[in-house]
């Protein structure tokens, strides 16, 4: 058996067992948080191709082909070579940023090279994929002070120590105007306009500049300089990456195979990718109580993605926890809380996500809201007027969008609670409700009762104040 082998049978038979146990998650988190660091070049081709095209969108041009190209640079005594681009372009990380750099973690425990491209000099053009407007270019000190952050936030999750870096400002700087035009001159017009993102703004009169247009280009002859076997890729740089491969068809060289991620969903259950500008983030230098509590806020239904995206579980363990949650076995907030602890676990070790989850129970355990502390105020008189959805957003922080509270809606989890002498009484939302004025819908659902209002969407709550 590998050594990957007897770790999955060692946390199936936790995952078997009481889940609501401390003990039981600890004994976990220590097994499941150790195969960060797990040797896995004792897995056959085919399985390491395998374990990597089970945490991506698409493997092109197949999985079977990169397990052949697997086992032929291991026969000739190496692994493979892999790259990924980073265009150092802001500050903040959060999890969603450390999707690649966890499967580049397990391309190097698989044996295999990283080299990792400071996009420096395409920086200063800015990769236009899923955007509405041009970027803004960065200067050098931009880039080398986001860099310099991007490294420190990431770090938990990737070993920058065995890696080699390389500035695409090497050769793309020395490029020359005349060797440009006969590249050019080799690519068609219309498979750069091929992408949907630049369809759109052309289709909507926005801008769309020359060098928007070549970025694709200049991250193609990234590959051709380094002569890659696999290039990795968000799922929306997939036209960049296949540009990759048409490049170094036309330089004669063996096309890199295509790795693509998915991107990941923000906590709020929007549907919107993760991102700081929507507040649906986990920043990653976050205090431990703070991630531990924000991922425990995240619908339900995201505990499958953000299982594969950012713990070291294998599939079949996933679907052993989701089964155990579907017949009711495990309760989904027992589930949740392992979640947070392996992400607490990564960035801050075992004993920090123990106390990160004893914190949690404590708080959220009580009997009362009146016993939680600094809850925010909806006071009626201020925002009765407003809609539901639009407190939510305003007070809660919670939702963009009046579609994000209709879902939330949709899930029961919208809801009304009144505490009074007799203990606490629920009232369920409809979907309808939510974009209803706050004080129609209090008026309605709360006549008659006395005791403090509440106003609970997910595990965020509010105190209504003035009905």
């Amino acid at each position: 058996m590998t050594r990957l082998g007897e770790s999955v049978a060692r946390a199936t038979t936790l995952l078997s067992t009481d889940l609501s146990s401390d003990d039981t998650v600890k004994e976990l988190l220590k097994e499941t948080g150790a195969r960060r660091y797990l040797d896995l070049t004792d897995l056959p081709a085919k399985e390491q191709a395998e374990l990597i095209a089970a945490r991506t969108v698409e493997v092109l041009p197949g999985v079977e082909k990169l397990a052949e190209r697997i086992e032929e640079r291991r026969t000739a005594g190496r692994g493979l070579h892999i790259k990924l681009g980073i265009d150092p372009t802001a500050t903040d990380v959060h999890l969603g940023h450390a999707v690649p750099l966890i499967i580049l973690s397990r391309f190097q425990r698989l044996g295999h090279d990283v080299t990792l491209i400071i996009g420096d000099f395409t920086a200063k053009i800015g990769d236009p994929s899923g955007r509405t407007a041009e970027r803004p270019p960065l200067t050098d000190a931009d880039i080398a002070h986001n860099l310099a952050t991007y490294r420190e936030q990431v770090r938990p999750f990737f070993d920058f120590e065995k890696v080699s870096f390389r500035q695409n400002s090497e050769w793309l700087a020395p490029y020359t105007f005349p060797e440009l035009l006969a590249l050019l001159a080799q690519v068609p017009a219309s498979q750069l306009l091929q992408r949907e993102d630049f369809r759109n703004r052309l289709a909507a009169g926005s801008g769309l500049t020359m060098t928007e247009l070549l970025y694709p280009i200049a991250q193609g002859l990234d590959s051709v300089a380094l002569e890659c076997d696999v290039e990795l890729g968000g799922s929306d740089q997939l036209l960049n990456l296949q540009m990759g491969r048409k490049l170094m068809e036309l330089r004669g060289q063996r096309p890199q195979l295509v790795v693509t991620m998915p991107l990941i969903e923000g906590t709020d259950g929007t549907g919107a990718k993760m991102s700081k500008s929507k507040g649906n983030y986990v920043g990653l230098s976050a205090p431990a109580d703070d991630v531990f509590g924000k991922i425990m806020s995240v619908p339900d239904r995201l505990m499958e993605p953000y299982l594969k995206a950012w713990t070291e579980w294998t599939d079949a363990e996933i679907a052993l926890v989701l089964n155990r949650v579907a017949d009711r076995s495990l309760h989904p907030m027992d589930l949740k809380k392992i979640l947070a602890g392996e992400v607490v676990t990564a960035l801050y070790g075992l004993d920090a996500a123990m106390a990160a989850r004893a914190g949690f129970v404590a708080q959220f355990s009580k009997k009362s809201f009146a016993d939680v502390e600094s809850l925010p105020l909806v006071d009626v008189a201020e925002h009765g007027a407003s809609t539901v959805a639009a407190v939510l957003t305003t007070v809660l922080k919670f939702t963009p969008s009046a579609s994000a509270a209709r879902r939330l809606a949709k899930q029961n989890a919208l809801r009304l609670v009144v505490e009074g002498e007799d203990g606490q009484s629920t009232v369920v939302l409809a979907e309808a409700d939510s974009v209803r004025p706050l004080s129609e819908v209090l008026t309605e659902k709360l006549s008659g009762t006395e005791g403090t209002a509440y106003l609970k969407a997910g595990r965020k709550l509010a105190q209504i104040a003035g009905r």
